[in-house]
């Protein structure tokens, strides 16, 4: 699930510390088509930093159907197109699938290599991972399903996005609405050859949580000889790039202490989620994904499992309330302030 985002965000990084991705350019110096409907200005910091105001591949409260949404380049065409629902740069919101496409393509128009090939060419090759974007299809003897349970329904959908106080016509609200519906789809095909092989980075990565601690060891320090950033570029990556915006007009007035907080493409420390404490980074997926890694201790974590609930949650899975703090207290990392 959205664990994949780091993996996508490690790819971006790999890019700009090369020297041949700015991470400050407008996105349309790399994908000119991106510069549609009022996008001109938006800039690879936004996308990895959800600010781009594209949080759907439809204006359609219904969201992509099933087809559209395996097929990358009728994703990238969509987001293209699209017109952001919020001024890009002026607020932040979760981009829950469309964040992989959105930095996804940058990385391919720049390195001429799709975000999966780069990502298993550059890094899973170098470190021996089994951790794929798309599962390749000699591995599917490997997969290990997941139980789900049923996926909220476009009522419920609906329901949740009114509790916000979204119009029903608001397009914030449809956006919303369309997010939701297009990643229970995507969700109930990762239980199908499609969806594990159509490769949607920000949710379709697919491995063991060996690997996925052994990637975020490579971002904090050397694994068998590998470093995948230098100690500058890491500290860009979490740097936070959030905390002083408010989400999207009407949602402003839920922001309280415990909203998300982000990074160049990484999750950030909060109250209610505090990964391995002050300065530490990752990313976490829907159902108890984990991977997470804290520069100053060289500590890396990686945590998967294959019970998924829908149920959201105000605050961190019930599952890593207690093995966090453990691992916390394990290592000698001082409790969050």
């Amino acid at each position: 699930m959205s664990v994949s985002k780091g993996l996508v965000a490690v790819c971006a990084h790999l890019l700009s510390e090369r020297g041949v991705l700015d991470l400050d350019a407008p996105v349309a110096r790399y994908w000119p088509e991106f510069a549609a409907s009022g996008k001109a200005d938006t800039t690879v910091c936004d996308l990895l930093a959800h600010r781009a105001g594209l949080p759907a591949f439809s204006a359609d409260p219904a969201g992509t159907p099933l087809p559209g949404l395996l097929d990358g380049g009728s994703r990238v065409r969509a987001l293209a197109a699209m017109r952001p629902v919020w001024q890009p740069g002026s607020a932040f919101l979760y981009h829950a699938l469309t964040y992989g496409d959105l930095v996804g393509e940058v990385v391919h128009r720049v390195s001429g290599r799709r975000i999966g090939r780069l990502f298993a060419e550059q890094v899973a090759g170098p470190l021996g991972l089994d951790l794929w974007i798309g599962l390749p299809r000699r591995e599917e003897h490997r997969f290990a399903r997941q139980s789900a349970g049923p996926p909220p329904t476009a009522g419920r959908i609906a329901t949740a996005v009114g509790n916000l106080g979204l119009a029903p016509d608001h397009p914030l609200g449809t956006a919303l609405r369309a997010s939701a519906a297009e990643l229970a789809r995507f969700t109930d095909a990762l239980g199908r050859r499609e969806g594990r092989s159509a490769g949607i980075p920000a949710a379709g990565g697919i491995g063991n949580a060996r690997s996925l601690s052994r990637l975020y060891a490579a971002l904090v320090g050397h694994v068998d000889g590998v470093r995948l950033l230098s100690p500058g570029a890491l500290d860009l990556a979490r740097t936070p790039h959030t905390d002083h915006l408010p989400q999207p007009a009407p949602l402003h007035r839920l922001d309280g202490p415990d909203r998300s907080r982000f990074g160049l493409g990484f999750e950030l420390p909060r109250p209610g989620e505090p990964l391995l404490g002050d300065g530490s980074f990752g990313h976490a997926g829907a159902g108890g994904r984990l991977g997470m890694a804290h520069p100053g201790s060289e500590l890396a974590v990686g945590y998967v499992c294959t019970a998924m609930s829908w149920e959201p949650s105000a605050g961190p899975d019930p599952r890593w309330v207690p093995w966090t703090a453990a691992v916390r207290e394990a290592a000698g990392i001082p409790a969050p302030a």
